[in-house]
């Protein structure tokens, strides 16, 4: 009886004449193995992360969320008042313009246009008449102070206003002191007109 090597994809290749190699071997497909174990790991990332956004975003947008799940009573949503109509058509109503917000006595703003009238420059207190609101301004860690003054300027750091918006943040610098502070001065697009250390 002779001995027969097995056959099928674990079998040892068979061995040539003496002297002479083999077969090569088969070559392993790890780059398209790591390739598809790749895009796999993306495709479930985004689709956790769809699901994710998706879970939060529904019930806050629709106001409707199970009492089921949250264990509170759903909420009603909430109804708009109808306007009273007017005679005239929408097109021929003169425009109302929009007010600036008057800064509140004790508010940030209204205590650095105070500081400013009183001794800022010229420049300074022509561009104060601009600040329509201040944030930070309060609160000091002395780690990372960060302020924001926010115009009522246009055309960010590019445009023409950026000048004023460096001397409100000098201004600023004179008012407030921090060991590592930084005020950032926008215009009315949120856009940065200028911004410095305080």
């Amino acid at each position: 009886m002779t001995y027969q090597q097995p056959q099928g994809p674990f079998a040892p290749p068979p061995e040539g004449p003496p002297g002479m190699p083999g077969p090569p071997p088969k070559k392993r497909r790890l780059g398209l193995k790591i390739t598809l174990g790749v895009l796999g790991a993306f495709v479930a990332i985004g689709v956790i992360a769809s699901v994710s956004q998706g879970d939060g975003n529904d019930s806050k947008k629709s106001g409707k969320e199970s009492s089921a799940v949250s264990g509170k009573p759903a909420a009603k949503p909430k109804e708009k008042a109808e306007k009273p109509r007017a005679d005239k058509p929408e097109a021929d109503r003169p425009k109302k313009e929009k007010a600036k917000p008057a800064a509140k006595p004790g508010s940030q703003s209204a205590r650095f246009k105070a500081f400013i009238a009183k001794s800022g420059t010229p420049q300074q207190k022509a561009a104060a008449a601009h600040i329509i609101n201040v944030q930070g301004a309060d609160t000091h860690s002395d780690i990372m102070d960060d302020a924001e003054v926010h115009t009522d300027y246009t055309g960010g750091m590019m445009g023409s206003h950026a000048g004023d918006g460096k001397l409100l943040a000098s201004a600023f610098a004179d008012w407030r002191t921090s060991v590592n502070g930084l005020v950032t001065v926008y215009d009315a697009d949120g856009e940065i007109l200028s911004n410095g250390t305080f």
